[in-house]
């Protein structure tokens, strides 16, 4: 049996150190299921593994397509478990990573058959947004499945009008749909998880957004200004500087922003994390003899 090894948690937390590790202990490669990782343009904004952590151990869909190539979740898994068909040739274990949930469902699990938007809903939908602003879809969604909209990234309007149309089409909760595994997988998973006491995780959060700014996070942002309206600008860390390019915001209010909203993003992940009974949890800083405790119980779930 092969087996996919998946490492999760919340942003910030430090997947990729443990990712690596993993991949060099078992001499394999590492799969990135974190949708913001996966476009060229957005390395520091994102925090995509650096230069040295690349060459450290084989990554795959890390900067592998630009802001202006369209990708949906449905592609990432087709193309995702055919790399992992490939890689599986050669390897007895995987590495996969990322914070993005649905993304390692796609992977582990498998998307279920949901419909195709509805045209009316969504014209429908888009007119109360731009009559009422997006507070409008958030109080439908909270209010037709308050559940998902526990974990939804909720300033996110695309989200917000699929499910919401999803649920007008099927009369059933968009979180009840898509919790149902649809694809049976040959090759189990072990899920890993580090998990910090929450203040920590914040502290660790707001440091990393100033590093970011360190890095050059104004410079990437700006040279992305053009391409504003793409979807996969809409995210924490860009859309809260194009503010500030706009003359909307100052800088010191939309990095706190930055910072504010990277903290809710990990509490949505945490809510998401904390349903699953399958992960094996690291203390955040963890020792070598917690590493050497994880490797064990890992060869002893090789072994089930």
């Amino acid at each position: 049996m092969k087996n996919l090894i998946s490492v999760v948690g919340p942003t910030g937390i430090g997947k990729t150190k443990l990712a690596i590790d993993l991949a060099q202990y078992f001499n394999t490669e590492i799969v990135s299921c974190d949708s913001r990782q996966f476009f060229r343009e957005m390395k520091i904004g994102t925090a995509a593994p650096s230069e040295e952590e690349l060459a450290e151990a084989p990554h795959h869909f890390i900067g592998n397509l630009s802001v202006e190539d369209y990708y949906s979740i449905g592609q990432y898994e087709e193309d995702a478990l055919k790399k992992l068909k490939e890689l599986f040739k050669t390897h007895d274990t995987v590495i996969l990573v990322g914070g993005s949930m649905m993304y390692e469902k796609a992977v582990i699990e498998g998307l279920n058959d949901l419909p195709e938007a509805n045209a009316a809903h969504q014209e429908k939908l888009q007119h109360m947004m731009e009559q009422e602003g997006i507070e409008k879809l958030q109080e439908i969604l909270k209010e037709l499945d308050p559940e998902y909209f526990e974990i939804v990234d909720i300033h996110n309007h695309r989200r917000l009008l699929r499910a919401i149309d999803v649920i007008w089409q099927t009369d059933k909760k968009y979180s009840e749909q898509i919790a149902v595994s649809q694809d049976s997988r040959d090759f189990s998973v072990i899920r890993i998880g580090i998990e910090a006491p929450r203040e920590e995780l914040y502290e660790r959060i707001n440091r990393r957004v100033d590093i970011m700014i360190e890095k050059g996070l104004l410079d990437e942002v700006k040279g992305l200004e053009k391409f504003k309206g793409l979807t996969a600008l809409n995210t924490v860390g860009y859309s809260e500087l194009f503010k500030y390019f706009d003359g909307e915001w100052d800088l010191d209010f939309a990095v706190s922003e930055i910072k504010k909203n990277s903290r809710r993003y990990a509490k949505r992940q945490l809510t998401w994390y904390r349903r699953a009974e399958d992960i094996h949890y690291l203390p955040l800083g963890y020792s070598q003899a917690d590493y050497e405790d994880l490797l064990q119980w890992i060869a002893g779930q090789f072994l089930k």
